[in-house]
């Protein structure tokens, strides 16, 4: 009974949600050969390209714009998460607080404030855990697409 519980803790775990968008991410990046056949595809094929919004910050600090919905947009989104798990966004945090001018009597302020870590850690990483699967399953959806796209039939996940 003990390791029936024990394997569904671990597929659970963070680690493994992590290895499993990235190899979905991976999966993705070996099966789009042309990533311009992308280009203003509706991830869904049901669901209309919608408007052009923010997604999300780069790493230089200026917003990455897009439409929702866009296939190579997401491609390049799921790629770009990966590379920051896969090599930390330290570097680029670091660039955005200089830019900003936060310093690092700033950040311990912020950091002092902390009352419940534990109950800060479990939230941000139940957050970070239902993030995971959610790329995960674009990842596959848009390979699955592409497969589509291309004429490739039953090929996917």
């Amino acid at each position: 009974m003990m390791q029936i519980s024990d394997s569904y803790n671990q597929k659970n775990s963070l680690f493994n949600a992590m290895n499993r968008f990235i190899g979905a991410v991976n999966n993705m990046d070996q099966t789009v050969m042309l990533p311009s056949l992308l280009r203003d595809v509706p991830l869904d094929e049901e669901e209309e390209v919608k408007t052009i919004s923010p997604i999300r910050t780069a790493s230089n600090g200026s917003a990455t714009y897009f439409q929702d919905g866009d296939m190579y947009n997401y491609y390049v989104l799921l790629k770009s998460i990966r590379n920051d798990i896969e090599w930390g966004v330290l570097q680029a945090d670091d660039r955005r607080k200089e830019k900003m001018g936060v310093t690092a009597l700033d950040i311990s302020r912020i950091e002092s404030d902390d009352d419940d870590l534990e109950k800060q850690f479990h939230y941000h990483l139940t957050g970070l855990h239902t993030v995971l699967s959610k790329l995960t399953r674009k990842a596959n959806t848009l390979t699955n697409r592409y497969n589509q796209e291309i004429g490739i039939r039953g090929c996917g996940l």
